[in-house]
């Protein structure tokens, strides 16, 4: 457990790290961020999926949208046939310097994870399944107010 939290502040680290080379705030860096990789893994968000991803209400993803937008580095789209759908989408001109930022950290990860067979990585990514489907469960109920349900501050 602590290589995983060692890792996700690493990861966080990377990612204010992008938000100060671009000029923004670390929320609008992790908000391009999740983007980004949407549209990488072939499925863009919403901006109601965006808010979902990085916990804001729906109100303030939309000031921070509207940000992204008029620096230049999204646009929205309406690519369903239901045309009230709005899609997220990089701009052309943020891809490279996501590129150029992340080249690499994707390099470097590719390496590490090279060292493993792909059976070893199935294992893992089996692993790490189990503990995010436990930690939503979690949060989904025993902490849905905010803290254990149990529990006493």
């Amino acid at each position: 457990m602590d290589g995983l939290r060692a890792f996700g502040a690493n990861y966080t680290e990377f990612t204010r790290r992008f938000a100060s080379w671009l000029g923004l705030h670390s929320t609008d860096a992790v908000a391009l961020v999740e983007i980004l990789y949407a549209e990488d893994k072939g499925t863009p968000l919403s901006p109601a999926r965006l808010s979902e991803r990085v916990s804001l209400s729906s109100g303030a993803t939309a000031i921070l949208l509207k940000r992204l937008e008029q620096a230049g580095h999204i646009v929205r789209t309406r690519e369903s046939t239901d045309r009230r759908v709005v899609t997220l989408r990089s701009s052309p001109g943020i891809r490279p310097r996501a590129e150029a930022f992340f080249g690499p950290y994707a390099e470097r990860m590719a390496e590490a994870l090279a060292a493993y067979s792909p059976q070893e990585i199935r294992r893992f990514e089996d692993f790490i399944g189990h503990l995010s489907s436990t930690m939503d469960a979690l949060l989904d109920h025993e902490y849905r107010g905010g803290g254990p349900a149990s529990g006493t501050p």
